[in-house]
């Protein structure tokens, strides 16, 4: 499989659509070279506002370009963008509906080399629990350019959660990309696998195992976090035998606790969740190193699926 940057398509992205819109402007975090949002300071230095290391202080600043009539986008990792701006996002932005976009860039495990302090395995959870917010999760770089412009046209809050890491295509270049929908990668008929962002590319090659053994799984990419519709889980658990989900986060709030809320008492399958097991990250040489430390690979997720239909 072809992989791409998604942090480089997010840059892209911001000139792409601040060429088309005027309203758009960037505040970065001093790390604009490493969310790529230097790209949009290089073609439009004066809608860029370099906001050092004050994330506090960025998101209030966003609230008040919203409220002027502005489309701030702003960027930093994901563990700062979640953690240090909480009550500026919830307070700022969130309550009173700001046309705030925030990236979190470097989420999950993905920075591998800098250890828990800057590994975000709990971001999108702290995130989503926040009201008015929306969360996206993008699986490749073609999805990560549909999603900005998604974020563009959508009025209200958005958070987009990047991964540092190149990663395989899935998304075709054609269409638009629609928040809220879920989207088929693998058909299948015996169980259904629910992955959001890098673990749409461990499922397909779960599924790819699996296949090998008889067994025939579907996977979706779960690339809208929140809002999470009742009815597209629906369309894909029908005529299934049992259900995985599969998230490079904290399973305390993750997908498969988001998942399993929503159909609970009315969806009578197997239920099995792959994610992280409350329990910080750690420094690695590689990201499969974390991956396989944290029970994210291929293998396990396969195994999960075995075991929720052997129940």
């Amino acid at each position: 499989m072809e992989k791409m940057s998604l942090r480089k398509a997010y840059g892209d992205a911001l000139v792409e659509h601040g060429q088309i819109n005027t309203d758009i402007v960037v505040l970065e975090a001093d790390l604009g070279k490493s969310t790529m949002s230097c790209f949009f300071k290089d073609t439009f230095p004066e809608r860029y506002f370099e906001m050092g290391i004050a994330e506090a202080n960025m998101a209030s600043t966003s609230a008040g370009l919203a409220l002027a009539g502005k489309i701030p986008f702003y960027s930093t990792f994901a563990v700062f963008a979640s953690g240090r701006a909480y009550d500026q996002i919830r307070c700022s932005i969130a309550i009173p509906n700001a046309n705030v976009k925030i990236c979190g860039s470097s989420c999950g495990l993905s920075d591998f080399g800098d250890g828990k302090t800057h590994q975000s395995i709990e971001d999108a959870n702290i995130i989503s629990a926040i009201p008015n917010m929306t969360v996206l999760n993008p699986v490749d770089a073609i999805e990560t350019k549909k999603m900005v412009a998604a974020m563009v046209k959508h009025q209200g809050p958005v958070y987009i959660r990047i991964n540092r890491n190149d990663l395989p295509v899935y998304t075709p270049v054609e269409g638009d990309y629609e928040i809220g929908k879920m989207y088929r990668i693998v058909e299948g008929s015996d169980v259904v696998i629910f992955a959001t962002g890098a673990m749409v590319w461990k499922s397909v090659e779960a599924a790819a195992l699996l296949k090998a053994e008889g067994i025939s799984a579907e996977v979706i990419n779960v690339s809208s976090i929140k809002p999470l519709k009742k009815s597209e889980i629906m369309k894909y658990v029908a005529g299934k035998k049992a259900i995985v989900t599969a998230d490079e986060q904290n399973k305390i709030g993750g997908l498969g606790a988001a998942i399993a809320a929503l159909i609970i008492g009315e969806v009578m399958l197997p239920f099995e969740q792959i994610g992280i097991n409350d329990e910080f990250g750690t420094s690695a040489h590689t990201y499969d190193e974390l991956l396989e430390k944290f029970g994210l690979t291929e293998k396990d997720i396969a195994k999960a699926a075995k075991k929720a239909l052997n129940k």
